[in-house]
């Protein structure tokens, strides 16, 4: 199974990734062959800033738990109650 293969799993999944051009907290919207496409998360106000697409190749480094990613998961869903 290769990465696209996988993250196709994960769309609609919060994670910390980290590409070549920085680290993002976002939502997986779609992975492609040629694009994977992300909502990136203002950590300030727990809202979509911007989205974000770039190519698989750039990607190196996915978060898919851990307690950083809770925390962002718990505040959007309580930002969403309300």
């Amino acid at each position: 199974m290769n990465i696209i293969e996988k993250l196709k799993d994960l769309e609609g999944q919060y994670m910390f990734i980290k590409w070549v051009g920085g680290n993002e907290y976002v939502k997986l919207i779609q992975a492609e062959e040629d694009f994977l496409e992300f909502n990136i998360i203002d950590i300030d106000n727990m809202a979509y800033q911007e989205t974000l697409m770039i190519r698989p190749a750039l990607l190196m480094e996915i978060t898919l738990g851990g307690p950083d990613v809770q925390r962002v998961i718990a505040e959007i869903s309580c930002n969403m109650s309300e």
